[in-house]
């Protein structure tokens, strides 16, 4: 093996320094610290030593760091000397990293951990610094080992001890602080402590990462939901993929167990499976397995014990399976620090964590999450919005019930009818009354038929001849009628369709006139008919006329408005329930011909009736489609109170669509008030739980987390928007390229805010390749743009110059977007001489800025006075000034060129003197040519008015400090003062900032 050279050695230390983290970087940092002993350069090994220790403590091996250090705490025991003032400091540092290794290690006896300890506070004390960490590393020393009193003299002598240079940062110990708290059941002290972190006002490389996973089961245990779902999201986007945070990971794994998102919690166990076996830190390895295990546990007892979940050791495993071996080797090593430490606390405390039972049903996250696989094992459903009341205690009160709900047409009657189904098969065979059985057979066949069932006429038929034996002929009626709807939805032909409807009017016809439910019946087979005959009609026309499409044209509309309307006067006054539905159907004829003004009334009457017939569950439907009319014709006040009134309305509603629909209306309304922000949030989070419940993740689920994302993002919070965003994403793709390149546009612009520049542009460049198709070049020429914005961000620079000059193109072709142009072009400016700084280069630089005046100024010409004029305006007076900035950018690289190697022109260390005067002449150029620019982008700012006055203060603080650097200071301090004496003397005034601003300008100047 050829042997590294120091330059190598150096090279290598400097890339694993920037390396991922891992046992990659693990390994290479071993292979280093091998090359520098090998090489004898001992300042060299030292610091491969210490890029191995640091190396070791951001991954899984974090234990491994004991060697390491040990060798380096021996090579400063021979020469202190050889450490400068920061590599002692490190020493001293990584001795605190070293003590928490060494409780975490059960294969370290007990008296060895409390000698390093003894070791590490009397280093501390001849090295002058504080014992603060001493007591720290005590404290959690005589946690494990259950010397409690112990750990409670260190708490105490830990936060009394002062801070130095030694002390952990705020954040860590704060982390601490909150853990103990927990220990000692104290969930809200924990919290407080905590809040600091939580808030981002005290932060550090891993935090908050850790907290936020430290916060999740308080949070839940206080009832505090919306912080917990908050703190989930925030920190596992953190955490995720981060190997030194295994542990944290578990605590989010677990969270969700014991929240309702068991699914979630498989996902996450997916996305790390990698790392699903043994570890080289046994610590680590056991809190990130105990997560792991109470949510197999969960899944176990949700019935799924026999799916498949991760490998182990690269054997697949069902969910079972690796619960068994994941206990059984965690709980091996909480023995073995059981065995080390004298006491059983370790393995107490992993059994207590693994037995945990959830903390709450279903916490809804707003993530998309894949539902988990139907079982027959009981499982805790969502609870609904409103449940009935709780099941008669008597059969015979629970038949009662189920009647009357059945009769008013109560939401609640299929789930009571369902459990007089259920108590009705229980019962011995003849003990069961007839018509209570022609009741169970009436509602199961009414659900065949609504979902399609091959069978559901069958059943019908059966339900019919039943209540005729019984001699119920005003159900046996219905039941004639529901053959009829049944086979319009199955697609029967016209002529059978009409057969059933004539059989189900001529038997309600028939019924006794002194049945109250005559009239009912006969209303009932007319408007089904009026329905019905509708959609026949349109079938029979052909594609050509679709039933209900075509705005502004008939197809048979105004027949059926005509029916509807003679329904809707006819029975007014007796059967208010079914006008109802009659009028929404009008209002929706009125939608589909292009009226939404004469819809309005027609739903808001169809509303009102269904809350006077004392059926507001009813009156749901037609006030969440009067919302959406409203919101189109841009009346968003009403249309929230019309979408309250829904939500008022749906207390009683069971269907789960329905609930989603009508909260997703709302918080889309809501999204249009300026501070409408966290009830939109609530509201789209509920949504998307209901979506979720019934089946409709893809579709309306879909949409609720888009408007959930947009609200989170209004309110500031983008790292959960962004979140929610991206699982929902697949789905939105899948809604049409509008849509498509909207989410993905949306997406960018929070990866933005977040600062993850690359994975931004390249959600912007995805939405300008599906737009890239579009007649309207606009759209993808602006998500060019904004992904060359990214791209320059993240020092991609010749990426970022393609999708400038594709912007660019695409935004010429329209002709009609001269600002986007000089804005491009000045970004191109900038970008020229960034990787390649040569005389061509800002050639080029300038060339560009000179195109952007020149777009401008064409702009302006073809503008004329018109009121574009004054933007464009300022515009090339923004040119001026950042042409004058890229000249500085050049003086400045002349200038530092010249520090570095003295020239160009250098001949035995000497500069030849036409040298000197040919760069002086062009730097005395160039700062002259800036001050000229900033004077007439100042006067244009002038003309622009006291809109731009930061603007003009900006160009004349430029020209005179420009001034300055030529050795004309006194000029440009009376040209500053000049600008100082004429906004004093405004009448109008200006702002007391703007003022401020330009005397701290002048007093440097002057200084």
């Amino acid at each position: 093996m050829t042997m590294l050279t120091r330059e190598e050695i150096e090279r290598g230390l400097a890339e694993n320094s920037e390396a991922p983290n891992g046992a990659a970087r693990n390994a290479h940092a071993e292979v280093l610290v091998g090359a520098a002993e090998a090489n004898g350069d001992w300042p060299l090994f030292r610091k491969a030593l210490d890029n191995l220790i640091n190396a070791y403590l951001w991954s899984a091996e974090s234990s491994k760091m004991l060697v390491p250090f040990a060798r380096l705490l021996q090579e400063y025991d021979k020469d202190p000397g050889a450490f400068d003032r920061w590599a002692a400091h490190s020493l001293f540092w990584q001795f605190k990293w070293v003590a928490t290794a060494i409780s975490d290690s059960p294969e370290i006896p007990l008296e060895s951990a409390t000698g390093w300890l003894d070791e590490m506070e009397r280093r501390y004390r001849i090295a002058g610094y504080s014992e603060r960490p001493v007591r720290e590393a005590e404290l959690w020393l005589a946690d494990a080992i259950g010397e409690d009193d112990r750990a409670e003299r260190a708490y105490r002598a830990w936060l009394a001890a002062d801070r130095d240079s030694m002390s952990d940062c705020h954040a860590c110990e704060l982390n601490g602080q909150g853990s103990y708290a927990v220990l000692r059941g104290d969930d809200a002290r924990a919290l407080e402590v905590w809040q600091p972190v939580l808030a981002g006002e005290r932060t550090c490389a891993e935090e908050p990462h850790r907290l936020l996973a430290h916060s999740l089961l308080p949070l839940l245990r206080l009832g505090r939901f919306d912080d917990a779902r908050s703190h989930h999201l925030r920190g596992y986007r953190m955490a995720r993929g981060n190997e030194s945070l295994l542990p944290s990971v578990g605590k989010h794994i677990e969270f969700c167990a014991l929240s309702g998102n068991e699914s979630r919690g498989l996902e996450i166990l997916s996305e790390h499976a990698a790392h699903v076996g043994p570890l080289v830190n046994v610590d680590d390895q056991m809190a990130f397995h105990g997560g792991i295990l109470v949510l197999l546990r969960r899944l176990t007892e949700l019935g799924h014990g026999q799916s498949p979940a991760v490998p182990y050791e690269g054997v697949p495993r069902t969910v079972s399976e690796l619960y068994e071996a994941l206990r059984a080797s965690s709980l091996d090593i909480a023995r073995r620090f059981d065995a080390r430490n004298g006491t059983t606390r370790v393995s107490d405390r992993f059994l207590a964590r693994i037995g945990r039972e959830p903390l709450v049903d279903v916490l809804p996250l707003g993530v998309r999450s894949t539902a988990l696989p139907k079982t027959s094992a009981p499982a805790a459903a969502a609870a609904p919005v409103a449940a009935p009341a709780a099941p008669a205690a008597g059969f015979d009160e629970l038949v009662e019930r189920a009647r009357q709900a059945r009769d008013q047409g109560h939401p609640a009657a299929d789930e009571l009818w369902a459990e007089v189904g259920a108590r009705v098969d229980a019962s011995p065979e003849g003990e069961v009354d007839a018509l209570v059985a022609a009741d169970v057979a009436d509602h199961r066949a009414l659900t065949a038929a609504r979902a399609g069932a091959s069978n559901a006429a069958e059943l019908l038929e059966a339900v019919r001849d039943g209540y005729q034996v019984l001699g119920q002929a005003q159900r046996a009626a219905l039941a004639e009628l529901r053959l009829a709807s049944e086979a319009a939805q199955s697609g029967a032909e016209p002529g059978r369709i009409r057969e059933l409807l004539a059989v189900a009017a001529r038997a309600a016809e028939s019924l006794d006139a002194d049945e109250p439910l005559r009239g009912r019946r006969i209303a009932l087979a007319e408007l089904a008919s009026i329905r019905v005959e509708s959609y026949l009609r349109s079938l029979e026309a052909g594609p050509e006329h679709d039933h209900l499409h075509g705005p502004g044209q008939d197809h048979g509309h105004g027949e059926l408005a005509a029916e509807l309307g003679a329904f809707v006067a006819a029975h007014a006054e007796d059967l208010p329930d079914l006008v109802a539905e009659a009028e929404e159907m009008l209002g929706r004829v009125a939608l589909s011909q292009g009226d939404p003004e004469r819809a309005l009334p027609l739903l808001a009457s169809s509303a009102a009736r269904s809350v006077s017939a004392d059926r507001p569950w009813q009156a749901v439907d037609p006030l969440v489609l009067r919302a959406g009319v409203l919101m189109s014709l841009d009346r968003p006040e009403e249309a929230e109170g019309v979408a309250r009134a829904a939500l008022e309305h749906s207390a009683e509603v069971t269907d789960a669509e329905t609930q989603g629909v009508v909260r997703l209306t709302l918080a889309d309304i809501l999204l249009r008030r300026a501070d409408g922000a966290a009830e939109a949030t609530e509201h789209a989070l509920t949504a998307a739980h209901w979506f979720d419940q019934a089946g409709l993740t893809a579709d309306g689920g879909a949409q609720a987390r888009l408007a959930l994302a947009r609200a989170h993002a209004r309110e500031g919070r983008n790292v959960v928007a962004a979140e929610v965003l991206q699982s929902t994403l697949p789905d939105l793709l899948e809604h049409g390229e509008g849509q498509a390149v909207s989410a993905r546009e949306f997406l960018g612009d929070l990866l933005r805010e977040l600062n993850d520049a690359r994975a931004a542009a390249e959600q912007y460049l995805l939405a300008a390749e599906v737009a890239k198709g579009w007649e309207d070049t606009r759209p993808q020429a602006a998500l060019a743009q904004a992904a060359a914005e990214q791209l320059a961000a993240a020092r991609l620079h010749q990426e970022a110059v393609a999708a400038y000059e594709r912007s660019l193109e695409l935004y010429r072709v329209t002709g009609d977007a001269p600002v986007a142009e000089v804005r491009i072009l000045r970004s191109l400016a900038w970008l020229a001489p960034r990787e390649n700084v040569t005389a061509a280069a800002w050639e080029q630089a300038r060339d560009l800025m000179d195109q952007a005046a020149g777009v401008v100024e064409a702009a302006l010409a073809e503008n004329g006075e018109t009121s574009a004029a004054p933007h464009l305006r300022a515009e090339l007076a923004q040119t001026w000034l950042q042409l004058a900035q890229v000249l500085d950018w050049r003086v400045n690289s002349l200038e530092e060129a010249d520090q570095e190697d003295g020239g160009e022109d250098r001949e035995d260390g000497k500069e030849s003197p036409g040298t000197v005067v040919a760069r002086d002449t062009e730097v005395e150029a160039l700062r002259l040519e800036e001050i000229g620019l900033s004077e007439r982008a100042a006067a244009l700012y002038a003309e622009l008015g006291p809109d731009h006055l930061g603007d003009r203060l900006q160009c004349v603080q430029y020209a005179a400090w420009t001034e300055h650097e030529t050795g004309r200071g006194e000029a440009g301090a009376a040209r500053l003062s000049a600008l100082i004496d004429e906004l004093r003397a405004r009448p109008e005034g200006v702002a007391e900032s703007l003022l401020e601003r330009a005397q701290s300008s002048l007093d440097g100047l002057r200084s």
